[in-house]
């Protein structure tokens, strides 16, 4: 007698591509403590009020008036849908008090108009995807704007020699694998398709669950820019190296020389 085969979901069907793109892509808290303290040391007073740009499911926003009885956070994002899931999932968890001192807003990043904050951030490479020199140098010039006069935009930027490759890069999770792949660039004008899969455990995949289209910026190209948008300075924090395992220790620094990584990612700090 065989087994009568089910129809039950596999768990790509089931998953949640929001809840797999923090698990695998997101680490609010040192993200946070990252700026919290960068703030802290330029500025030398403490941080409270941020604007997430290009918020997503506003993760990061949450997670600052959460941390402090004085932060605030607004969040701003174009997707009302993906903002419907941050609040499902995040905002609905706050308490009355953090829920006032949170907002999100579905705008463009390039015309929305907030309040000044203490920092603006843009994360998670979200603004490689003004491909232009005018649409990047604009987006600066309208963060700037967003900041009280000693504020400061966060942006966190990645390179090296593999990241001008088309390749796929696996890391293994407890319950999914996260797939980055580099599916296509161009190096006559940076152009760059990059997408994210998840794969699990039964053989099933998420194909495509987020893509980018975006211009592979440097550094010096970045740097450029923010001063002519305006902005006073504008520095490179290098992460440190482990002397054990020769990698990444998780330390960001200001720093005028870095290494020649296959990848490597820093933070970008620019005073208004």
């Amino acid at each position: 007698m065989t087994k009568a085969k089910t129809n039950r979901p596999t768990l790509a069907e089931r998953a949640d591509r929001h809840a797999l793109y923090e698990a695998s892509v997101q680490d609010t808290e040192a993200e946070l403590e990252f700026v919290a303290e960068t703030f802290a040391e330029i500025n030398r007073r403490p941080l409270e009020s941020i604007r997430e740009d290009f918020c997503g499911t506003a993760n990061t926003a949450c997670a600052w008036v959460r941390s402090g009885l004085n932060h605030q956070a607004v969040a701003v994002d174009r997707d009302g849908q993906v903002l419907d899931w941050g609040r499902e999932h995040h905002l609905a968890d706050l308490s009355a008090d953090q829920k006032a001192r949170i907002r999100l807003i579905e705008a463009d990043v390039l015309t929305v108009q907030t309040a000044p904050v203490d920092a603006v951030l843009a994360m998670n490479f979200s603004y490689y995807l003004f491909t232009t020199r005018a649409l990047l140098r604009e987006y600066f010039r309208r963060a700037r704007e967003a900041l009280v006069e000693d504020g400061l935009l966060f942006l966190d930027a990645f390179g090296g020699y593999e990241a001008h490759q088309e390749l796929e890069e696996r890391t293994e999770y407890d319950d999914f694998t996260y797939v980055w792949d580099q599916a296509r660039l161009n190096p006559i004008n940076q152009h760059m398709t990059c997408r994210i899969h998840f794969e699990f455990p039964d053989g099933s995949a998420m194909e495509n669950a987020f893509e980018y289209h975006w211009r592979l910026w440097t550094l010096p190209e970045i740097r450029e820019l923010l001063l002519e948008a305006g902005f006073s300075k504008a520095t490179v924090y290098w992460e440190g190296t482990d002397e054990e395992t020769g990698e990444g220790d998780g330390i960001y620094t200001a720093s005028e020389e870095g290494d020649a990584d296959a990848g490597w990612i820093c933070y970008l700090v620019a005073e208004r």
